[in-house]
């Protein structure tokens, strides 16, 4: 007999179900988002039958018989993963990492299983052959012993093999690629992709298994899919950065093992993707000395500090509205600091076009980041070089006061381990701890911080 289907509408922005067409999705809110996709219909015994197996296996239980002990977690030998999961993979979690085509998704789950002796790895490829994925594995090198590749697309053979072999971890590339043949729909759609990854989220909790999944974005950067792939997934990890560059950036969205303020950072080479373990060492100024416009700053991500450059470049406005540019800086901030700068301490930027750029291809949210700015904009507006070793750590106000930030001691540890000798701090803050040979300059407001630099010079 053959299965019954009906007609459904997904938002394909949230993943909104609605039984006809509209305009606009009432969930997000979101235009012409609405998609049709063909779903089998469930009989009412069948429902029955599952929730009669679902009532016999499961019962409620007290909080005081729940096992409160931690997750096991298993390493996968690399230290920054280890860092970013929080200390390894935990048993049965379901992972997700998403980033640009070409960026490293496939090759930083290939080298996983590849430089993990004796971690039974089950890699499904939905993207690629067996053929190519041996062929990327020979460059990357590492022993593959333990890796077993099973080109395959149907979810139905996928958990089937998986509970035959019982690995210690399942990759699935990519999640946008598999379907299951419940859903009429093709592969990639909103409703193949919830199922398949609860599915797989079924088979995580019941076998134990921790499943990695790869996923696409969409052009506007966010995941690819619906909205409750996040919310079911327990860990997402998103690469960021320019995949034409040298350095990628993963970073935490969520994680409910660990801290979602983690990053890492790895640099793309011949032989797949290397771990930083001192992003400084990238992001610290690489020319010679006496350039204005260069500032540097501490900042922190997560629970690493390092210091990254700031670079600026000011100079007369060719048209009647100056330019405001900014890589890797929230331009609105940026205006704000200018703003600062104008009104508080007396500088015409007014008529001058400011471009900014963070150094290394990393996005800053770090608000310590501010003095940098600031400093980096005076620089190279008055063509006045800030002296190599002085670096800048503070937060600005719209009253034009230096506001202290978080873990100041961590930031001025780095700074002096990379031979740094002047931090510029707020003078509202309270130190601990200052190594030997590091010194000091508080400042309370933006012009007596130029004041200072201006001495200095």
């Amino acid at each position: 007999m053959a299965q019954k289907t009906k007609s459904v509408w997904f938002c394909s922005s949230c993943g909104n179900e609605s039984p006809k067409w509209m305009g606009r999705c009432p969930a997000c809110g979101e235009w012409n988002t609405m998609v049709e996709e063909k779903v089998a219909v469930r009989g009412q015994s069948s429902r029955r039958q599952e929730e009669c197996q679902v009532g016999k296996a499961s019962r409620p239980l007290s909080l005081p018989e729940i096992d409160s002990s931690e997750e096991s977690r298993r390493s996968l030998r690399s230290a920054e993963m280890d860092r970013l999961l929080g200390g390894g993979i935990v048993e049965g979690s379901l992972v997700l990492i998403a980033g640009e085509p070409g960026i490293g998704k496939s090759t930083l789950s290939l080298q996983i299983p590849l430089h993990c002796q004796g971690l039974s790895t089950l890699y499904v490829t939905g993207e690629e052959s067996a053929r190519q994925v041996k062929l990327r594995a020979s460059r990357l090198g590492g022993d593959g012993s333990g890796c077993l590749i099973f080109s395959e697309t149907l979810m139905e053979n996928i958990i089937r093999e998986a509970g035959r072999i019982m690995p210690d971890l399942m990759i699935v590339d990519s999640i946008q690629t598999v379907y299951t043949q419940t859903m009429e729909s093709s592969p990639g759609s909103v409703s193949q992709i919830k199922e398949c990854a609860s599915m797989l989220l079924r088979l995580a909790k019941e076998t134990g298994i921790p499943v990695i999944l790869i996923g696409h974005i969409t052009k506007e950067g966010s995941i690819a899919g619906p909205k409750v792939l996040e919310h079911i997934v327990d860990v997402v990890l998103q690469f960021e950065g320019d995949n034409t560059g040298a350095y990628r950036l993963l970073r935490s969205i969520k994680n409910r093992f660990g801290s979602t303020s983690e990053m890492a950072v790895f640099e793309m080479t011949g032989s797949g993707l290397r771990e930083v373990s001192n992003p400084s060492e990238m992001l610290i100024p690489m020319h010679g000395q006496g350039l204005s416009g260069i500032a540097v700053g501490a900042m922190l991500d997560g629970s690493r500090s390092f210091l990254i450059e700031v670079q600026s470049l000011v100079s007369s406005a060719a048209y009647g509205t100056p330019q405001r540019s900014a890589t890797g800086f929230d331009v609105r901030r940026l205006n704000m600091l200018l703003a600062v700068l104008e009104k508080r301490a007396g500088f015409r930027l007014g008529v001058k076009d400011v471009f900014l750029n963070m150094a290394g291809g990393l996005r800053v949210s770090d608000p310590a980041c501010d003095l940098a700015v600031i400093c980096a904009v005076l620089s190279s507006s008055f063509d006045f070089a800030i002296p190599s070793e002085t670096c800048f750590a503070g937060e600005v106000g719209l009253s034009g006061e230096i506001r202290p930030v978080s873990q100041t001691e961590r930031r001025i540890a780095e700074a002096a381990r990379l031979g740094f000798r002047t931090v510029y701090l707020s003078s509202f803050g309270v130190l601990n701890n200052v190594p030997d040979g590091i010194r000091i300059v508080r400042v309370p407001d933006v012009p007596a911080l130029c004041r200072s630099l201006f001495r200095e010079k």
